[in-house]
């Protein structure tokens, strides 16, 4: 009897420590091209954690691990909105394509956080609408007093709703940093307005004004884990002394990079906890210098930053994520091997082509610009090439079935070989050679010796691709129109994204 105790208490240990989120739902009138994605709202990298399709009917399913309780973004068609979430639920998401997922309806056991969240953006929208900012800015006084009035009221807000729907304790306190989010930051448009109006970028709100800022704050540390909106008050509050900084700085030295002038900006910073330094560091490292195209020598300052200054594990572990997926590999690496299978069952080395230079091409018949846009430049450039080199053209759809239907109708006729990344975007070469949806199609050139000889192209007919290919090759492609830039679907850059706003911005009248 003991044992068997023993092993129901194990078993209900394991899920309360679960943090995997398992989702489902239907979006009704949806095209089975649309995805589904989820990303860490309060996270510093955006990369999507789960992408999931559509069936004919609207019906999604799948399961993600989620860092942690709280906020994720549900990016659906090019539009997002928020969904509160913690690890070891079950959730259905249902809703309509003209509206999801800005309107969706949550049963299972995210209901109550999420009504409660819903009706707190409903209750803002509202709000915000009635509001006269610029009556209250006439003097710092009235101001400060109406920014009171109006923390009161979002708090009375919370409280209301609390008791009408019993949400968790996490969801609850999230609310609370985003009230106090949403008066800090009308608090800070105050002082930039006066300091531009005034003409003194010196100017400073009076000892009333900052005290109550003070007071707001009370769990800085909390609020800077939880809440983007938080992060960007502290960034605009720091943005003038950072200019400063910035302006001296770059006087002697015209190569720093912003990830440098800014780390090295915080470091001064006493006042800061290290847990926000980390955070906004990763978030202007992000904004400023991880980019497609960033040169290889900032890449390594970048990476020597976020090894010796970032100290948090989680945020060092993400923002490397982060500048892998968008960067890449580094020239020169070998390409890893990955599991791959071909229609007929059997298993295909890429490595199989060493002494032979190659294109690896990642697509998915979902994607919209993969058809119309990519395969007639591919078809020309695969015959152009293909004395001189190999093509693997790597499909991610989500089932193999799918595989074979798009390998047959989509490839038929160009040069190379198709073969499948089974489970597709979370397949074991989508997370070596960091592919996510946002990356499709994706191409990547790789030398005769297996050395990674390109950084990952997300249109064909990219100049600087073609020349890479002429390289490696040693031919001459001709000179061609390039085809209008893709925009892959979804989050087109995670390095740049934003989560949606979480609280209904404040009109002025």
């Amino acid at each position: 009897m003991k044992k068997y105790l023993l092993l129901f208490i194990v078993a209900i240990f394991a899920m309360s420590c679960s943090k995997k989120v398992e989702v489902k739902g239907k979006v009704a009138g949806s095209s089975p091209l649309e995805r589904i994605e989820f990303v860490e709202a309060s996270g510093v990298a955006t990369l999507p954690l789960a992408n999931f399709g559509l069936d004919k009917d609207g019906n999604f399913t799948g399961s993600f691990e989620a860092p942690k309780n709280g906020m994720y973004v549900i990016n659906y068609a090019g539009k997002q909105n928020l969904i509160f979430l913690k690890g070891g639920q079950s959730v259905n998401i249902s809703g309509n394509a003209a509206t999801f997922p800005n309107e969706y309806t949550v049963t299972g056991d995210a209901k109550n956080d999420n009504d409660f969240y819903q009706a707190g953006q409903k209750f803002l929208m509202t709000y915000g609408q009635g509001l006269k900012i610029q009556e209250l800015a006439k003097d710092e006084a009235t101001y400060l007093k109406g920014m009171q009035k109006i923390e009161a009221d979002l708090n009375k807000n919370i409280e209301e709703n609390i008791k009408k729907f019993n949400p968790g304790k996490e969801v609850i306190e999230w609310k609370r940093i985003d009230a106090k989010t949403a008066v800090l930051n009308l608090l800070a448009n105050y002082e930039l307005n006066m300091q531009q109006m005034s003409g003194n970028p010196a100017f400073k709100v009076g000892k009333a004004f900052s005290d109550y800022e003070n007071k707001l704050q009370v769990n800085k540390d909390d609020m800077v884990k939880n809440s983007p909106f938080y992060r960007q008050y502290l960034l605009s509050k720091l943005s003038n002394d950072f200019q400063k900084f910035a302006e001296a700085k770059t006087k002697t030295n015209k190569e720093i990079t912003t990830t440098e002038l800014f780390n090295e900006f915080l470091k001064g910073k006493k006042d800061y906890s290290q847990t926000a330094k980390d955070y906004l560091l990763a978030f202007v490292m992000a904004q400023s210098d991880i980019h497609p195209t960033t040169p290889a020598a900032t890449t390594d300052k970048i990476k020597k930053i976020i090894e010796e200054d970032i100290k948090d594990a989680g945020i060092k572990a993400d923002v490397k994520k982060m500048l892998f997926a968008i960067n890449g590999f580094k020239i020169g690496d070998d390409a890893p091997e990955a599991s791959l299978v071909k229609a007929d069952g059997s298993s295909y080395k890429i490595t199989d082509n060493k002494g032979k230079p190659y294109l690896l091409v990642f697509y998915a018949s979902w994607n919209p610009y993969i058809a119309e846009g990519t395969m007639p430049v591919l078809k020309e450039v695969s015959n152009f090439y293909k004395s001189k080199m190999n093509f693997v053209y790597v499909n991610l759809d989500d089932t193999k079935d799918q595989f074979v239907k798009s390998s047959n109708a989509m490839m038929k006729g160009i040069s190379g070989v198709n073969v499948y990344g089974e489970n597709g975007l979370n397949s074991d070469i989508a997370k070596k050679y960091g592919v996510y949806g946002f990356k499709l199609p994706s191409f990547i050139v790789v030398d005769k010796d297996g050395k990674i000889a390109s950084r990952s192209f997300n249109n064909l007919g990219d100049q600087d691709l073609i020349a890479i290919l002429d390289k490696v090759t040693g031919l001459s492609a001709p000179q061609v129109a390039a085809p209008e830039q893709m925009q892959p679907q979804g989050n087109l850059d995670p390095a740049t994204q934003q989560a949606p706003q979480a609280t209904a911005p404040v009109p002025t009248k």
